[in-house]
């Protein structure tokens, strides 16, 4: 068990001791413990009770509750907790800006013990009555439950990429000779995906079927099961999987159709007709013949979306979109300075490791307190370190930057001279997030404007499947970064993704450079790259448009140019 999987067992019994109002001062040091975890960078996964115990934070009864949740997923103080405290509150527990004091009190004076209650309870006026609640508060549940109850079922991307690649190899080995292709919102790779579905090309279904059959970890739904689908979930995390069959010479036909947006579809063919009606009526024996035979340049299937593509395709090579192996350093990184997991020195070992050029530091300014926020004296001392790592990591670069709060007004923290002594500046929201669109726009519109702000961070501030991002006019944000030369991140943060990909291609359009950032908290989170170019090619994202696939020396003259031009 990993330290993720251990933090989020401790939170959980930390939650329930609050919620049950155990003694505080044992509150405060789980709490202590789980911050230690968090920033030590130390795995727990072999340390034995003395061990665990010379780390900050960690006393013998935390150490001996690790333990045992490493053995068995759980330890017997939360298992007592969690006897005495309805399921239904667990869910209560997960929908955001709902403590567990707020959720006690909802608990005990209108016995609301599940999401359907606290709804009810929410749309009959009874929540606003409650002291320390009341109208504005009662409108904010709502809309928590209903985003969460649109999002139920659904998974992030990232989440699933692993099972989905598993899933595809178990079938390979099984099906023989059947083609397989995965298909529908997975095998367009978005954001946020339903199910699994995997399109199947066989002459024998009835074979195929027992096939599929076989697989331990697929557990069937005879109910929605059919002569030529076959559906039920993957091992027992409740992840949906479709099995489509078809036959082999209709294979690409089928996937065709089942891998575009439906706007990908009604593109105009021959004059009268489209292209999803073009491929519906022929069979074709590769999706390049298709493309070629309706006279399209040919569009892989994570771009089909109807964005432009086919129009841009017509002019333009598919090489010259981003891909991963362009990207020459992440620009938006936390280290153990703030709240990030590793120290400096090991994320600039894990770029280097990773074949990256540099790495952009980007720590939290002094207002993100709750992120253990840099302090001028606590920069100084990062701006040294980094000095004599570049100095013994050399060629490989670290550059200076910091991921300054854009305050309620939309000034940024620091003063002027403090901002003048980074490479660059990520200017990013992170409080007052309650904003209509004219507010948050003119919020953001004031940051770009500020002459040291290098890199817009995550413009919504959306969290996938989490929370809505706070309401922007795009346009106008983007206008005012291509009128000041600010550069917008797609922050590749599976839960963000934020520039929406919908929104690249008017950037580009404008002449907005953009940039791919993993915001990184631990050096795995550096991997996550790979996710924010997906969405990028999504939107038409080029190589020569996005700015950190400059190479470490082209990219230091690019961050002095700017600084001498705008100070």
């Amino acid at each position: 068990m990993n330290n993720k999987e251990i933090v989020k067992t401790l939170q959980l019994t930390m939650q329930l001791m609050e919620l049950h109002e155990d003694n505080a001062f044992k509150i405060k040091g789980y709490q202590s413990a789980i911050t230690a975890i968090e920033r030590g960078g130390v795995s727990l996964d072999k340390l034995d009770s003395a061990q665990l115990q010379e780390l900050p934070g960690i006393g013998k009864s935390i150490a001996e509750a690790i333990i045992q949740i490493r053995e068995s997923g759980t330890h017997p103080f939360l298992e007592g907790l969690l006897e005495k405290t309805p399921q239904g509150i667990l869910e209560l527990l997960k929908i955001k800006g709902l403590g567990p004091k707020k959720i006690k009190t909802l608990w005990k004076e209108l016995e609301i013990t599940s999401t359907h209650e606290l709804m009810e309870a929410c749309q009959s006026g009874q929540v606003a009555k409650i002291k320390g609640f009341g109208e504005k508060t009662q409108e904010s549940i709502i809309q928590k439950l209903e985003f969460n109850a649109s999002n139920k079922g659904k998974w992030l991307f990232a989440d699933i990429d692993d099972e989905g690649a598993l899933l595809m190899t178990t079938l390979k080995k099984v099906l023989g000779n059947d083609v397989l292709a995965p298909v529908g919102s997975y095998g367009k790779m978005a954001e946020i995906v339903d199910d699994l579905t995997f399109l199947i090309g066989t002459d024998n279904p009835k074979d195929t079927l027992k096939k599929i059959g076989k697989i331990e970890e697929l557990h069937r739904n005879d109910r929605l099961c059919s002569p030529f689908r076959w559906q039920g979930e993957w091992k027992e995390m409740g992840l949906q999987v479709i099995l489509l069959l078809a036959e082999k010479d209709k294979f690409i036909r089928k996937k065709l159709l089942l891998t575009s947006s439906p706007s990908h579809l009604l593109h105009p063919v021959e004059g009268t007709s489209t292209l999803g009606e073009y491929f519906y009526r022929k069979n074709f024996t590769s999706e390049e013949e298709a493309y070629t035979s309706a006279g399209m340049p040919y569009i892989p299937a994570d771009l089909r979306e109807g964005n432009g593509e086919l129009e841009w395709a017509q002019d333009h090579s598919l090489d010259e979109l981003l891909t991963l192996k362009d990207l020459k350093g992440p620009l938006h990184n936390h280290s153990t300075y703030s709240d990030g997991k590793n120290k400096l020195e090991d994320l600039a070992a894990y770029c280097k490791s990773a074949g990256y050029e540099y790495l952009g530091i980007a720590d939290h300014s002094r207002s993100a307190f709750y992120a253990n926020g840099l302090d001028e004296d606590r920069i100084r001392i990062q701006h040294e370190e980094i000095d004599r790592l570049n100095e013994s990591l050399a060629p490989f670069r670290i550059f200076k930057g910091i991921e300054s709060d854009i305050l309620t007004d939309g000034s940024l923290d620091y003063s002027a001279e403090v901002l003048a002594s980074f490479d660059y500046i990520v200017a990013s929201i992170h409080s007052g997030l309650s904003m209509d669109s004219k507010k948050a726009t003119e919020r953001l519109i004031r940051a770009i404007q500020n002459p040291h702000t290098t890199i817009l961070g995550h413009p919504t501030g959306r969290l996938l499947l989490r929370r809505e991002g706070y309401p922007i006019d795009h346009r106008a944000v983007i206008d005012a970064c291509a009128h000041y030369q600010v550069v917008i991140e797609i922050n590749a943060n599976p839960w963000r993704l934020d520039l929406d990909w919908h929104w690249v291609r008017y950037a580009m359009e404008q002449g907005v450079t953009l940039s791919i950032n993993p915001d990184a908290h631990e050096n795995e989170g550096i991997n996550d790259m790979k996710y924010g170019v997906i969405v990028g090619r999504k939107g038409g994202l080029t190589k020569d448009m996005t700015l950190n696939t400059k190479s470490a020396e082209d990219l230091n003259q690019y961050f002095q140019e700017r600084k001498k031009n705008k100070l």
